[in-house]
């Protein structure tokens, strides 16, 4: 037996010697060795809305921050504690890393990509990046006000300087413009070669994605009113009839099961904890408006005939208050980016400021609202009939202070599932005025701070940035937040 091993070992040596290098030994036949572009936008597109949809205490706050929930156990982020969890690290860490490092990459890939042979797909695919990236960039913007912008991604670059935010704001509006320029509706975009399931927001639908860069377009206008009229009415007016139309248009992701089950799911159902109860502030509003939605965004309390919230910055009991709804309890719900009752609101508030969008004041409050209630699940005549309450009717006389506190308010409402979205707007248009939390550690947080890893790996820019804002604390104001 030994000899015949032996004998055999040779013929063994020469089966091999058709392999170069042994490195040819070392390649994993499950972890692919080229990434299409097309499956790095699909994660780019995945991380984006798990980041801005999420509840989770440890990256994304703005829930307690806008009032929407109160905490039970852990009521330090209603406080607004930023630093226990180290929460801006936590947001911002996966909107570069996760989105924008992803598009970069998917751009370059796509560009080269000889196998698209169709221009217009191109041209198309390379559109709907821009997008995402604005989006994203903007999200940063206004979360943090001056942020590495012209020097980030770049691995050459491991400390990048800090851009002006309102720099960043002009470079991004110009980079939209050019992708609504490319963008061809007639034309395929992700919905070619071996899937259509690469786009998971729009499926592959450019016309809606010539909506949603429009709907972002107005977004980012009425973001920089208060700090530049002139601009911010060009850009809206450029806008008019391009926008998302019904609620057939929303700008969503399709979750499905665990792991890509809805980050909301995740906190509320699948941890097992009961972290979080409504806010006395949102659901008391409800209440003196018999809102219809109040059923679909909260649940009862044990034995509670009444919806009731508890107090942002206590340590509420669970079983004493409302919880989230059922509605959020499910995992396959989708994560909004942009919904039609948001873009209402905008041309609500654009039209007040004197813009010439269509419509009047009047026509866009009361579709954001219906667009909102019929949303969530209720009628239209439903709708209608909220409309007509004292408390919530809008007319050509009402007072231009009073039209802009009441498209606060509404909006307020309507975003009560798209936080980040909600952040931004409460300090855009200073309504509705939220109640300072019990034991709160500041007064409400204009930004969040910056990570402490920037702190302490890119320390020279983040003292030049700290000093540019005016401080790196919650009272500095990002750029287009003028009041």
């Amino acid at each position: 037996m030994k000899k015949s091993l032996l004998l055999a070992l040779p013929a063994m040596l020469l089966a091999t010697s058709c392999v170069d290098t042994l490195d040819d030994y070392n390649v994993d036949p499950k972890r692919a060795s080229v990434v299409p572009g097309r499956t790095l936008v699909s994660t780019a597109q995945r991380a984006l809305v798990r980041t801005v949809v999420s509840s989770s205490v440890n990256n994304n706050p703005f829930r307690f921050f806008v009032q929407s929930w109160a905490a039970t156990t852990y009521a330090d982020e209603s406080r607004y504690d930023l630093i226990t969890r180290n929460i801006p690290q936590n947001f911002w860490t996966p909107l570069y890393r996760d989105v924008l490092r992803d598009l970069k990459e998917a751009k370059t890939l796509i560009a080269a990509d000889i196998t698209i042979d169709n221009p217009k797909v191109k041209a198309n695919q390379l559109a709907i990046i821009e997008v995402l990236e604005v989006y994203t960039w903007a999200t940063l913007v206004d979360t943090f006000g001056d942020v590495p912008y012209s020097e980030a991604l770049d691995f050459s670059k491991p400390q990048p300087k800090y851009d002006d935010d309102a720099a960043i704001y002009t470079d991004i509006i110009s980079r939209l413009n050019t992708a609504i320029g490319q963008m061809d509706a007639t034309a395929a975009g992700y919905n070619t070669g071996v899937t259509t399931s690469a786009d998971l927001l729009n499926n592959g639908n450019m016309a809606l994605w010539v909506k949603f860069a429009n709907s972002l377009k107005l977004r980012l206008a009425l973001t920089i009113a208060d700090a530049d009229k002139a601009k911010a009415q060009t850009m809206a007016e450029e806008t008019a009839g391009k926008t998302l139309a019904s609620n057939a248009d929303v700008i969503d992701l399709a979750f499905l099961i665990f792991p890509n089950s809805n980050p909301v799911f995740e906190d509320l159902v699948r941890s097992g904890r009961k972290d979080f109860v409504a806010s006395a502030t949102l659901v008391d509003t409800l209440n003196r408006f018999a809102d219809p939605r109040t059923d679909d965004f909260y649940k009862l309390g044990p034995g509670a005939t009444t919806f009731k919230g508890g107090v942002n910055g206590n340590a509420n009991s669970y079983n004493a208050f409302s919880a989230p709804g059922t509605r959020q309890e499910v995992q396959t719900a989708p994560g909004v980016l942009m919904s039609y009752a948001q873009v209402e609101f905008l041309l609500a508030d654009a039209v007040r400021r004197g813009f010439a969008v269509g419509g009047t004041v009047v026509s866009h409050y009361n579709a954001g609202i219906t667009a909102s209630i019929v949303e969530w699940g209720n009628t239209p005549a439903v709708a209608a009939t909220y409309i007509t309450q004292p408390r919530v009717a809008l007319s050509a006389s009402t007072s231009d202070a009073e039209q802009k506190r009441r498209i606060g308010v509404q909006q307020w409402i309507a975003l009560y599932n798209q936080p980040v979205d909600a952040y931004r707007e409460v300090r855009r248009l200073d309504s509705p005025k939220l109640i300072k939390p019990n034991l709160a550690k500041s007064e409400f947080p204009n930004r969040l701070t910056y990570p402490a890893i920037e702190q302490n790996l890119n320390t020279a820019n983040y003292n030049a940035a700290a000093s540019a804002i005016g401080g790196d604390n919650v009272n500095s104001k990002v750029f287009w937040d003028k009041l």
